[in-house]
């Protein structure tokens, strides 16, 4: 510090300290700007004036400002004169099984649905088609199926347009509902596509009226929403459907700047055994180029390759763009914005800021969990310490220590690890599993979950919990490699869940199941001699099904149980009988003496086996 802030800091003249100066050796300059390097002739000089020093660290500036800089977010808009015209994105929705894939087929000319897994689609596609008038349009197919109804709605928040596909057949059902929703929730416009006119039971005017009770302003009522009738397995009316797409597209006048910093959003992310790790992006705003450093959530990139939806590779992506992305150091999760960077030093810092922040808010969540469970740990210490001082310090300290019991001792469980081929796949699978609610029957724990072929430390981890590995639409290693751990391949999600069930159920114990054989009314009741002994017997009939000998019977009275067990005799016509059916008459003698039956008493005939449970886990399809 220099002599001027050392007066400052000690609150005096600073003609005083530079006479105390004079007494200490080593403090020779004494002009007010003078740097004082030597802290101990600094202490000195606080000595001769009286004052204690301390030693502490240098004032932390604020830590926000510092981070403040760190983050990058999107650009403010554009000005007007930089905007360009771009193809509009189109997304394509619909309930499970309307034909949504079929008529992107068409649009573009591919067989998709044959290369889908029991024809359901199961990811999201991006791809550009270009119409007959020269415009490009890019569509989006989305999955209908309920349990991806989580990368439905990231579908919905890339898009422009909705094509609502509707089977004529059919009309509006679940999902169709559900987009309709999420469409008005976004403000995005909806074209209806009335698919499957060429079917016998087509019903146009039924759909219509449906669309219409669903609050859709149809253009036949005054409204804006267009109804096309289309066949998309005959190509019937498409050329219709894209004139609508692009009446729709010019009447929005959508536009974009494609110049400065990249920004995008994440369609879908998957790890390629061949070529690592892509994601399936529209550029929304900049022109992306190879060597572009991005950011996206936790993960960032330096762009080694550009893809079309073909494979084939693309020099630069225009905004409206749906592209492949290869180069990303971890997988980016769908639905994330994209945002370039200048540098890749840039593009760390901006991690590392992203991890803390998360850390923070983990932190943040967690620590009312934490309160809990300290507050039940003080409980319990609270009371143990009050249980040896009432019992005696010493007495406690000897005996046997008592053994930590698992909580979760006695419930059986299926422990699973879940591999999928793309992130959305994996989510909504977990999507599904969250929906178990019988973790008091069977327990049902997911050891990890991950994007990618089933590795060895995969198996390792299966072999180490005792768990099954379901391998979803990805490799699985060879079987000798897999020895005693399960590992199940599927690509239809409703057959993973439908085996999991059966994982779940066969880990049930089998339940004792009461089988009803027979009802009798007790008529009168007698005693015969045996030896010296009176012993009861009903007169019975038999009033519904059978009475056997061997199996168990119950004795009613007003409803209350008098009397469970097994008969000694049956007897029809004083001959010993092992059966006696409806409507003929018998005596019955009991095994314990005691029981009195009395005329009006009901006696059940039933016999008891064992049978396996199912669980009662509903997943919802």
């Amino acid at each position: 510090m220099s002599v001027a802030q050392l007066a400052k800091t000690l609150q005096r003249p600073l003609d005083d300290v530079q006479e105390a100066m004079l007494y200490v050796p080593g403090a020779d300059n004494i002009e007010a700007g003078a740097k004082l390097e030597d802290l101990k002739i600094i202490q000195n000089i606080a000595k001769k004036l009286g004052v204690k020093t301390r030693v502490v660290s240098a004032p932390e500036l604020s830590v926000e400002d510092e981070h403040v800089e760190r983050d990058v977010s999107p650009r403010p808009p554009a000005a007007p004169e930089l905007l360009k015209h771009r193809p509009p994105v189109v997304t394509v929705m619909g309930h499970v099984d309307h034909g949504k894939t079929t008529l992107l087929d068409s649009l573009r000319g591919a067989d998709v649905a044959a290369g889908e897994a029991g024809g359901i689609t199961q990811h999201i596609g991006a791809f550009t088609v270009t119409l007959e008038n020269g415009e490009k349009v890019t569509f989006l197919d989305t999955p209908g199926h309920a349990a991806f109804s989580a990368m439905r709605a990231r579908g919905a928040n890339a898009t422009d347009i909705i094509v609502l596909v509707v089977a004529a057949e059919d009309g509006v059902m679940a999902q169709t509902r559900e987009v309709i929703q999420l469409a008005k929730e976004a403000e995005v416009p909806i074209i209806v596509a009335l698919n499957k006119i060429d079917k016998p039971e087509a019903n146009i005017e039924k759909s219509k009226s449906e669309l219409a009770q669903m609050g859709l302003a149809l253009e036949e009522h005054g409204g804006d929403v267009q109804v096309i009738p289309i066949s998309a397995l005959k190509g019937t009316n498409l050329e219709l459907l894209a004139e609508a797409v692009s009446t729709q597209a010019t009447l929005m006048g959508l536009k974009a700047d494609p110049t400065g910093l990249v920004e995008g959003i994440v369609v879908e992310s998957k790890t390629d055994p061949r070529r690592g790790k892509l994601s399936t992006a529209i550029v929304t705003r900049g022109t992306l180029r190879k060597g572009s450093v991005l950011v996206s959530g936790l993960a960032h990139a330096k762009v080694r390759g550009l893809f079309d939806h073909n494979g084939t590779p693309m020099i630069e992506a225009a905004p409206g763009t749906p592209v492949e992305i290869l180069g990303w150091r971890e997988l980016p999760l769908a639905g994330e914005l994209i945002l370039e960077v200048e540098t890749e030093k840039k593009a760390h810092s901006v991690l590392k800021y992203r991890e803390h922040q998360e850390q923070l808010a983990k932190v943040e969540s967690s620590s009312d969990e934490i309160r809990k469970k300290e507050e039940e740990h003080q409980a319990k210490y609270r009371a143990a310490r009050e249980a040896r001082r009432l019992a005696g310090y010493f007495r406690m300290r000897g005996g046997q220590r008592v053994k930590q019991v698992d909580e979760n001792d006695g419930i059986p469980r299926v422990s699973v690890i879940i591999k999928g081929d793309v992130h959305g796949s994996v989510e909504a699978i977990l999507d599904v599993l969250e929906t178990y609610n019988s973790n008091d029957r069977c327990r049902l724990d997911i050891v990890h979950y991950g994007v990618g072929n089933v590795t060895e430390g995969d198996l390792e981890l299966a072999k180490a919990f005792n768990a099954i590995i379901y391998a979803f639409a990805v490799e699985t290693p060879q079987a000798k490699l897999a020895k005693d751990v399960k590992v199940k391949s599927y690509n239809v999600i409703y057959r993973l869940i439908d085996d999991l069930k059966e994982q779940l159920s066969s880990q049930l114990p089998a339940v004792e199941v009461e089988e009803h054989l027979g009802e009798a009314n007790v008529l009168q009741h007698f005693f015969i001699n045996e030896g010296r002994k009176e012993i009861p017997v009903a007169g019975c009939r038999c009033t519904k099904g059978v009475l056997k000998k061997a199996q168990r019977f119950r004795l009613l009275r007003d409803g209350e149980v008098i009397y469970d067990g097994t008969l000694e005799s049956m007897r029809h016509l004083k001959n010993e009988v092992d059966s006696v059916k409806k409507d003929v008459e018998c005596g019955l003698r009991f095994k314990d003496a005691k029981v009195l039956p009395q005329p009006g008493d009901t006696l059940q005939c039933y016999t008891t086996h064992m049978e396996a449970q199912k669980t009662d886990w509903d997943p919802g399809f």
